[in-house]
């Protein structure tokens, strides 16, 4: 991974005229300044189960707001092309018979310390104070993909028709909007998940749900090495044991005691 970490920080360099701050990029960046607020989704891998409400309503929703319009290019075609700014990854893990499904939803994670903010060489991707959301300014976009570069998590969506990356924006036109009513004030994807997998909230206020799901279900971030600080977090999955006919009366705490440890958190 060391060619990526020298990719990064070159890219830095390249870009630095354009920054508007004066950090270098890559896992040895200095933090910069916390946001007032840091928004955030909390994803509950235990519950996702992988159904797609969230990708489809993230696109309905942002096809036709301030971040639109999300194009498909040749959907039906041999190589189909298409903005989306949430996808779901599913796949096995584990060796048979012990396997099993896994669903990992995956957007931007709008990181304390974004690389793809000061690789910019016009500043059209930058963090917001007041909320912690990373943004893209489509008029400054030039669409060079320096910042598809930097973005160690694939988050980046390259918009072919229009020629400007995109990405998830915390539905930011929509959060804030005081015209709507206030349990509406939720990002698109949140609002259609039907199991509650999605919890969206501020992460630096201890008291919020989000905050005290990560606090007390262990949650954690994605890829922790690149230093990155990810507002997002992820809930780890945790497996009940089989039960066996003369087990299967075991009381609900004997089985919560038997709890396998996380699968996906660090170790």
């Amino acid at each position: 991974m060391q060619w990526l970490r020298d990719l990064l920080g070159q890219i830095g360099q390249i870009g630095g005229a354009g920054r508007s701050t004066g950090r270098h990029a890559g896992p040895d960046a200095t933090p910069a300044k916390p946001p007032a607020r840091q928004l955030a989704l909390v994803i509950d891998l235990n519950v996702c189960v992988g159904c797609h409400a969230c990708v489809t309503s993230c696109k309905q929703w942002n096809t036709s707001g301030s971040a639109g319009p999300l194009t498909d290019e040749r959907p039906y075609a041999a190589d189909p092309s298409g903005t989306f700014f949430n996808r779901v990854q599913t796949y096995e893990a584990g060796v048979f018979p012990h396997t099993e499904t896994i669903h990992l939803p995956k957007s931007c994670l709008h990181c304390a310390d974004p690389p793809c903010v000061p690789v910019c060489p016009t500043g059209a991707s930058y963090k917001r104070q007041q909320d912690g959301i990373v943004l893209v300014d489509y008029d400054k976009c030039i669409g060079c993909k320096y910042c598809a570069w930097a973005c160690p998590y694939g988050a980046r969506e390259f918009d072919e028709q229009r020629q400007v990356m995109t990405k998830c924006t915390l539905c930011v036109d929509r959060i804030h909007d005081q015209q709507l009513p206030e349990q509406e004030r939720k990002p698109a994807c949140v609002q259609a998940c039907p199991t509650g997998a999605r919890i969206f909230g501020d992460v630096q206020d201890p008291d919020s749900e989000a905050s005290r799901a990560i606090r007390e279900r262990g949650g954690y971030p994605l890829m922790p090495e690149w230093a990155t600080r990810p507002a997002n977090r992820y809930l780890p999955r945790r497996i009940t044991p089989s039960t066996t006919p003369s087990t299967a009366s075991s009381t609900a705490s004997s089985t919560t005691a038997s709890i396998a440890p996380p699968i996906g958190a660090p170790e």
